[in-house]
């Protein structure tokens, strides 16, 4: 720049549509991680503490740059990911760390910090070393001059998932997002049927084009825990958390 039915319905219904997806436990290798920064346009700045988490051990490092945005233009297309970019959600273009994994992202100039989850490639542009959605720009501050020095720092999706429950913002599960507004309502209706709690539809709209995001709503990471083994039975093994954003 996220019984009364088969089950195999479910797994026919998120395989033919275009569905945003997460592994929740990912956690990238270190080796992964540090080759993914080691590249010409970043400066890399010195480790953070190793932790363990989930029984792995992930050690962040810190990389500057310079980052920008992309957005309507692309919003409803599809990512490195297979899923629909959606200029409205946290999510990063990034040409090497590994994709479904997280970052929190801070503006040098303003000292903003965001989380967002690498779900594209890019920039492909010279001495640029990360693509932001719309969203993810606007809340660092940096949507208006276009691009800014940044540091990423890689972190566990755990990490990321405790972060953003200090923020005291609603967070939900996604299982999928759709650009056609029937096939999200057939998910939600399934996911109804099968007592999940208060499945809900939101959008994300431009003028080219409108995402159908189904979610489920969360309030510990032993709440993520749960309703990832209910999926995993339906057929969705992979999901993703994300705030609300409209």
């Amino acid at each position: 720049m996220k019984k009364l039915i088969p089950i195999l319905s479910l797994a026919v219904l998120s395989s033919c549509t275009n569905t945003t997806q997460l592994n929740t436990s990912l956690n990238p290798s270190q080796d992964t991680i540090t080759e993914a920064l080691n590249m010409p346009q970043a400066t890399l700045l010195k480790p953070s503490n190793t932790k363990k988490v989930t029984g792995k051990l992930s050690t962040s490092k810190l990389a500057q740059g310079i980052a920008s945005w992309y957005g309507k233009q692309f919003h409803g297309k599809k990512t490195a990911t297979g899923e629909l970019f959606d200029m409205n959600a946290m999510t990063a273009a990034h040409n090497s760390l590994p994709l479904d994994s997280y970052a929190e992202i801070t503006n040098i100039k303003n000292n903003r910090t965001v989380i967002v989850r690498i779900n594209d490639r890019g920039p492909f542009v010279d001495h640029r070393i990360l693509d932001l959605s719309y969203f993810a720009a606007k809340k660092l501050g940096m949507h208006e001059v276009g691009i800014s020095k940044v540091a990423i720092k890689p972190i566990p999706a755990a990490e990321a998932l405790k972060q953003l429950q200090e923020q005291n913002q609603p967070i939900y599960l996604q299982i999928g997002s759709f650009s056609n507004k029937k096939s999200a309502q057939e998910l939600q209706k399934n996911l109804a049927k099968q007592h999940f709690y208060e499945p809900k539809i939101t959008s994300s709209s431009n003028k080219r084009s409108t995402l159908y995001k189904v979610q489920l709503p969360i309030d510990s990471s032993h709440n993520v825990s749960d309703l990832n083994n209910k999926l995993a039975k339906l057929g969705f093994n992979d999901t993703q958390f994300v705030t609300e954003t409209n």
